[in-house]
């Protein structure tokens, strides 16, 4: 049975987007409860009948929670210019090694807005 498991997180922060004019708002200093959804898909485990523990994905997300949350994102390396894709996809690449059945990273800086990455 393939099983696709989403796992929710909220994380405060705060960052600004420099490339963009100087007029525009998103340059300047702002803050936003970004949520991140990470997404597992695979075959679930005949005995267990899961496909993983969600407390795995916790555990896995948490140095990364630990790392953006309460801070100036624009001073995380990797994250000078951190656009929710950029975000997304720095998630990604910090993720993925540790949790191989990975298949999305969904970060939301709004209610109704957000950045979907697949991987490469």
């Amino acid at each position: 049975m393939k099983m696709e498991l989403r796992k929710s997180f909220q994380f405060e922060a705060a960052h600004l987007l420099p490339h963009l004019p100087k007029a525009h708002k998103c340059r300047r200093l702002h803050g936003h409860s970004f949520k991140v959804e990470i997404v597992v898909a695979g075959a679930c485990d005949k005995k267990l009948g899961w496909l993983m523990d969600y407390a795995d994905i916790s555990a896995a997300f948490k140095p990364i929670f630990e790392k953006l949350d309460h801070n100036y994102l624009n001073k995380i390396s990797g994250l000078e210019n951190p656009t929710s894709e950029i975000v997304a996809v720095w998630i990604w690449k910090k993720l993925k090694p540790k949790l191989p059945l990975l298949t999305e990273v969904i970060v939301a800086e709004t209610c109704t807005a957000r950045a979907v990455y697949r991987g490469e």
